[in-house]
C-alpha cells in the first residue's frame, strides 16, 4: 500500500517478492510468510512512532508483528502473516544519498530489516545487532549489492 502519494514506490513489489523468497530459505521457514508494505511520509511515520512506540521522532522503518498483538486476524490460508512494515519514503532518498548507494538498495534494505524484525530479530545488543546485520547483507547482496556511486 503507498500512503505516500508517490507512485513510484510500487516499483519494488517484484524485489520484495524476492528478497522475502530469500529470507525464507536464508532462515530455513517452513511455511509461506505474507507481510503488508506501507509507504508513508516523514510525517507519517513520526505520527506512528511517536503514538505506538512513544518516541516523538520519524524514523526509516517501522514494524509490527501480528503476533504481538491479542487481536484475531484472519489468515491467508496456507501462509502465515507476519504483519506490516511501514517505509519512510523520505528516510529512502536520504540515507542513499547519506550512504552512497542506490534508492533500489535503500529500500530493499528498508524491507529486509522491516522483515527480518517480523521473524523475530531485533538489535537491542551488540550480539543481536552483530547477527541480524549479518543476516542482511545475506540476504540482500546477492539480490542489490551494494555499490557505491562514483
Amino acid at each position: 500500500m503507498n500512503q505516500s502519494g508517490e507512485a513510484k514506490w510500487s516499483r519494488y513489489k517484484r524485489d520484495f517478492m524476492v528478497i522475502a523468497q530469500r529470507c525464507e530459505n536464508v532462515l530455513r521457514l517452513s511455511e509461506h510468510r505474507c507481510v503488508s508494505v506501507i509507504f508513508v511520509t516523514a510525517d507519517q511515520i513520526h505520527e506512528i512512532n511517536r503514538d505506538y512506540r512513544h518516541v516523538d521522532r520519524a524514523t526509516d522503518v517501522i514494524s509490527f508483528a501480528l503476533g504481538d498483538s491479542e487481536d484475531d486476524y484472519e489468515m491467508i490460508e496456507g501462509s502465515e502473516e507476519l504483519g506490516d512494515i511501514f517505509i519512510n519514503v523520505q528516510a529512502i532518498v536520504d540515507q542513499a544519498a547519506s550512504y552512497g548507494h542506490s534508492m533500489r538498495r535503500e529500500v530493499c534494505f528498508l524491507f529486509t530489516h522491516g522483515l527480518l524484525h517480523l521473524c523475530g530479530y531485533d538489535h537491542m545488543t551488540k550480539q543481536e545487532e552483530t547477527e541480524m546485520f549479518h543476516l542482511q547483507d545475506v540476504i540482500l547482496d546477492e539480490i542489490v549489492p551494494k555499490k557505491i556511486r562514483g
